[in-house]
């Protein structure tokens, strides 16, 4: 059986690789929660000096697997979705993101909390939560208008509207845009092994600084985005836009 997460280890870089390819790498709760453990032990062991969290050069993922989600909707914050935003923000180690082609919904929100990252110039990232009847998710409703602005975060939030890899590294939300998935792979792969031959301590402590900043903020703001996103899970707005998605066979994911 194709395992979904593939976990590799590169000297002191552990790489995490999105690997469901027939579903264009849509997220289930058990990827969810195997990424989660993955980034929690990689940040109990001190061998491990970086992380890289890539999928494939067709598709980094699109969202979560709808079918998946509705099957056991998260009811309360210990759900594995929640245990991999918050195995994610308390890693103490630089993660770096390599994007190629598509990234929707929390492959967007996601990559706001990595330390570094890479993208196709013609990756298409979306995050299409009010469209679906839902609310954003992973602090993006406050990263993106610290960020961008006001007036842009509502043209990603309210309106859902699309951007492509080159308009991230523009607006700074990427650190470069390439031309294909396997630059952007070597790009995220030399990044994370210069991070891993500088000091640890010195690497770790930097970050803890980086981030300080605010948040306390971003951990009430993701907590009260949970709960909402919960409570819309269970909206007609929702299930109706949701069902639809499986009912006419569309893309089963968000």
């Amino acid at each position: 059986m194709t395992q979904a997460i593939v976990v590799e280890r590169d000297g002191a870089v552990l790489t995490l690789r999105l690997n469901r390819p027939e579903k264009k790498n849509a997220l289930t709760r058990d990827m969810y929660s195997r990424l989660a453990h993955a980034l929690e032990q990689a940040d109990a062991d001190a061998s491990v000096h970086a992380v890289v969290l890539c999928a494939s050069a067709q598709c980094f993922t699109s969202g979560n697997d709808i079918a998946d989600f509705l099957q056991d909707p998260p009811v309360d914050l210990s759900s594995p979705v929640f245990c991999f935003m918050r195995s994610l923000m308390a890693c103490r180690k630089p993660v770096v993101a390599a994007v190629a082609a598509t990234a929707v919904g929390i492959g967007t929100t996601l990559l706001l909390h990595c330390d570094l990252v890479y993208v196709t110039a013609d990756a298409r990232l979306r995050m299409p939560f009010v469209n679906l009847g839902l609310s954003p998710e992973f602090g993006s409703s406050l990263l993106l208008v610290q960020r961008l602005g006001q007036a842009r975060a509502a043209e990603l939030l309210l309106l859902g509207e699309g951007f492509s890899g080159a308009q991230a590294a523009a607006w700074g939300l990427a650190n470069a845009a390439l031309e294909d998935g396997e630059a952007v792979w070597r790009a995220a792969l030399v990044a994370a092994h210069r991070l891993a031959a500088l000091a640890p301590a010195a690497v770790q402590d930097t970050k803890r600084l980086m981030k300080a900043p605010g948040r306390e903020q971003l951990q009430r703001v993701i907590e009260e985005e949970s709960w909402l996103f919960i409570q819309r899970l269970s909206s007609p707005e929702a299930m109706a836009a949701l069902s639809g998605f499986i009912n006419k066979g569309s893309p089963k994911t968000l």
